[in-house]
């Protein structure tokens, strides 16, 4: 499958105009905008909890 070049990005966007119309796009990329930040939240929650417990086992000798 080949890269995208400027006339495909331009025939997306059109279809893409025409499919919701000028007034529903903003909304469509406020959601998107969301979605992507949520993501990157639960993302980096994630890598916290991660670090958190190696940082905590590290911490605690291990007894034998």
């Amino acid at each position: 499958m080949g890269s995208l070049g400027m006339p495909e990005i331009i025939m997306i966007l059109l279809v893409v105009l025409l499919l919701f119309g000028g007034k529903k796009i903003p909304e469509l990329m406020r959601g998107l905008g969301k979605g992507i930040r949520e993501f990157n939240d639960a993302k980096n929650n994630v890598r916290n909890e991660i670090e958190k417990g190696i940082n905590e086992k590290e911490e605690k000798p291990e007894s034998k």
